[in-house]
């Protein structure tokens, strides 16, 4: 039986050693996770599209 207080989750992107899922809470709000390895980094909402355009800025640079 399903807890309606439990957070709805869902796999963003996985591979062999790392997973980006998010979870909707019952309050509303979305949290996002990334697992890589060992270590779980938590992000609000704000965050994650904050460290999203980090990413971005990376895949843009060019290689040195």
């Amino acid at each position: 039986m399903t807890n309606p207080m439990d957070p709805k989750t869902a796999t963003l992107a996985e591979t062999e050693n790392y997973m980006a899922w998010r979870a909707d809470e019952p309050d509303g709000e979305s949290t996002y996770h990334l697992e890589l390895n060992n270590v779980t980094l938590h992000f609000f909402e704000e965050e994650w599209t904050e460290f999203l355009e980090l990413l971005r800025a990376i895949v843009k640079e060019p290689n040195r």
